[in-house]
């Protein structure tokens, strides 16, 4: 593609919650094109100082730049009851006059879930410019009411009516769009992809220190490890891989580590111990520059989600030569598992097939290092770069439609 004179660059402004460890690295490649400029708007500061996550059950900062290299703007929060996981959390009427006044050629919204997204999305409307929509959401997961999903349809068509373009975190994603009606040709991937530079480095330098790594954490270097990363929480699951652990570990000895913390870890602990699982080791919540480690010295990554739209762990894992095993109920596994190939994917909630799983791969380490290679040749090619190139792709039909 020819590169654009400076006068004919696609002004596009970003409209999110807040700065996010995932988010800034791809802003920062974003701005690097010369073709796109790049003007990210925050509707509240939460994340850049300690924070108590709930999650998390903790007071956490994350330890990488959130705001360099890509230019930005706070919007004044005007919520009464401040908090960018709620929809009367953000409201950011400034919105409406950057809008109005800075010459944008299109807008792109982070999911529906907040009344400053809805503003924007009116605004930008109401002006003539294109919103591009880029969220999370995948038909994986239902709620039971009949009437919250009747009301859901009829909000979201009429929201989608007015949406120029769809930014595709993945295959289930886009099948969420195409339910409700959006045609192809609106479909736009940009993949949900982490800072992929960042952790093959990582790997290239971690990975031959495995067994130094192990002797850090207390890991007998003997054992294959298991790993699990987030937070300990109900809909992450993580007491049905503890679970599996209990039957796996009578007949393959292996260990265990579960990286991060939350609401559940005191009944995880507890259960670990009525079990006498020796080699079970709670980790605690860890920074992103501290995850590398952890994925280094593993072999298998689990993630048994009731509820995961996407799953960036997952991303992360595979930058590590680590094969996947996740619940259908992960989003990333529509796109990043290969089963039997990279990985596996088993039914939600169905501790025995886990089991079956685990065994399986933990008793043949050629088979894990054959998945392990698969799962970094997969992820080379979901990266940031590929969702330029889809932002890339709307502007060339921007162009086209625009003269």
């Amino acid at each position: 593609m020819e590169k654009n004179d400076v006068n004919n660059k696609f002004h596009l402004a970003v409209i999110t919650s807040h700065p996010i460890q995932y988010q800034a690295p791809f802003f920062r490649e974003i701005a690097k094109y010369p073709e796109i400029d790049l003007k990210v708007f925050f509707c509240s500061d939460w994340g850049l100082k300690l924070y108590k996550d709930s999650g998390f059950g903790q007071e956490i900062k994350w330890d990488i730049l959130l705001l360099d290299g890509y230019n930005f703007e706070f919007l004044p929060n005007k919520s009464p009851f401040p908090n960018v996981s709620r929809f009367w959390g953000l409201i950011n009427p400034q919105i409406i006059r950057k809008i109005k006044e800075e010459n944008f050629d299109a807008v792109w919204v982070h999911g529906w879930s907040s009344f400053t997204n809805l503003l924007t999305v009116l605004t930008a409307y109401a002006k003539g410019v294109p919103v591009l929509l880029r969220g999370e959401s995948n038909l994986l997961h239902f709620t039971n009411s009949p009437v919250k999903n009747w009301l859901k349809e009829k909000i979201l068509k009429m929201l989608f009516k007015k949406i120029s373009a769809f930014l595709a975190i993945g295959k289930y994603n886009s099948e969420f769009y195409e339910s409700y009606g959006v045609p192809k040709e609106k479909i736009y991937l940009v993949p949900y992809t982490v800072d992929n530079d960042f952790f093959f480095s990582k790997a290239q330098a971690l990975l031959p220190k495995k067994n130094e790594l192990k002797k850090k954490f207390n890991i007998p270097v003997d054992l294959p490890v298991i790993l699990f990363s987030g937070k300990f929480i109900s809909k992450k699951n993580p007491m049905d891989l503890l679970s599996a652990y209990v039957e796996v570990e009578k007949k393959t000895k292996a260990a265990l580590v579960f990286v991060g913390d939350g609401v559940l870890r005191n009944e995880m602990e507890a259960f670990a111990r009525e079990n006498q699982l020796q080699y079970v080791y709670f980790m605690g919540f860890r920074n992103q520059s501290e995850l590398p480690e952890f994925y280094a010295m593993s072999d298998v990554f689990v993630l048994p989600s009731e509820f995961e739209p996407w799953g960036l762990v997952v991303n992360e894992a595979m930058c590590f030569n680590l094969p996947i095993i996740v619940s259908d109920k992960v989003g990333a596994g529509g796109d990043l598992l290969r089963d039997g190939e990279n990985g596996f994917v088993y039914p939600s909630g169905n501790v025995r097939e886990l089991v079956v799983i685990l065994s399986k791969l933990l008793s043949n380490p050629e088979l894990i290092k054959k998945m392990g290679r698969c799962s970094a040749d997969i992820i080379k090619y979901w990266s940031y770069n590929e969702g330029v190139k889809g932002i890339l792709k709307y502007y060339e039909q921007y162009k086209k439609l625009k003269h």
